[in-house]
């Protein structure tokens, strides 16, 4: 089905974000994304000692359809290196909030600044297999920015159209072992890109908790 532009907009994004359905953000149900394709993960992973991360889901408001930011991962870091992420990271412990750690991790990352920024909601957290507990801090972000890769950390930094992110045409599955196990997986491929993983995973929660 074709949507107009105003469907995907940054507005209408932002009140659905504000009023999402589905389980309740502090249910670790796992009720959600790529957890339904691999039961038992959430009550696995919440069973270990878990890091607090964030990681900022930036929608750019633009008159022809909101955009999202992503990064990709330099091939040198220790974890996920060479993959497609938004921008984000640990909680310190100066952190106020997730808010405040997503924002702090994207100016870091990408050099976002956040006067650009209106964090609008969450989504559930994300359970991932390496000991992280990731909340996804939904925001608008309006043009005027300018962006600045930090070298170290970040490859590279791209839009993609939220409305091909939200089509479930374009979420296609997956799998592979990992750690003597089969796990599945979502993966966006959009043009020279494999979105996949982790940040596949929280855009399926997205679509399933805004635009199912």
């Amino acid at each position: 089905m074709t949507r107009s532009a105003s469907y995907y907009s940054a507005e209408e994004f932002r009140r659905r974000a504000l009023h999402q359905t589905g389980h309740p953000l502090d249910v670790a149900s796992g009720h959600h994304g790529d957890h339904l394709l691999n039961p038992g993960i959430v009550a696995h992973v919440a069973g270990q000692t878990l890091k607090d991360a964030a990681v900022l889901v930036p929608v750019v408001d633009d008159a022809d359809g909101a955009k999202v930011i992503l990064t990709q991962r330099t091939a040198t870091l220790r974890k996920h290196s060479g993959q497609i992420a938004f921008p984000g990271g640990a909680v310190d412990p100066e952190d106020q909030s997730v808010e405040q750690a997503a924002l702090r991790e994207a100016e870091e990352e990408i050099g976002l600044d956040r006067t650009f920024v209106e964090p609008v909601a969450r989504l559930p957290d994300y359970f991932a297999a390496t000991g992280f507990r990731i909340t996804p801090v939904l925001a608008v972000v309006q043009r005027g920015f300018t962006l600045t890769p930090n070298p170290a950390e970040v490859a590279d930094v791209f839009e993609v159209p939220l409305s091909f992110l939200m089509d479930p045409e374009n979420h296609l599955r997956g799998s592979r072992e990992w750690e003597g196990k089969l796990r599945h997986f979502y993966q966006m491929p959009y043009r020279e890109r494999n979105i996949w993983g982790i940040t596949a995973g929280i855009l399926r929660t997205l679509y399933e908790r805004l635009y199912a």
